[in-house]
């Protein structure tokens, strides 16, 4: 089963250059214990553009679809037999980040 670990940020830090080494020796034991798919880092909200095509018309916004000061900071999706190992992982995905995170299992069709 698939999973998604979000990372909960704030505009106001920004990962040092432990904090990031300490993610990428994380992923390294994903990789190494077979259950990395994919993880990756988000530019600032402020970058972002919401688009609204429900009409058939899109409507283009710039910035953040919600204004709060936490945000979603960077992901990762991960392979694991359960959610009690999802969650073990995300626990520690969130000391070597030092950031929180959340943890959601992908549907299955």
């Amino acid at each position: 089963m698939q999973y998604l670990i979000s990372v909960i940020d704030d505009e106001t830090t920004s990962p040092t250059p432990a904090e990031l080494a300490a993610a990428g020796a994380f992923n390294d034991r994903l990789k190494t214990e077979g259950h990395f798919v994919f993880a990756g880092g988000l530019a600032a909200p402020s970058t972002a553009t919401v688009i609204d095509n429900r009409n058939g018309e899109p409507v283009f916004t710039d910035g953040p679809f919600l204004e709060s000061k936490e945000y979603f900071g960077g992901f990762w999706i991960i392979e694991a037999p359960d959610l009690d190992v999802a969650i073990k992982l995300a626990a520690e995905g969130s000391r070597q980040c030092n950031r929180r995170v959340e943890v959601r299992p992908f549907h299955s069709e």
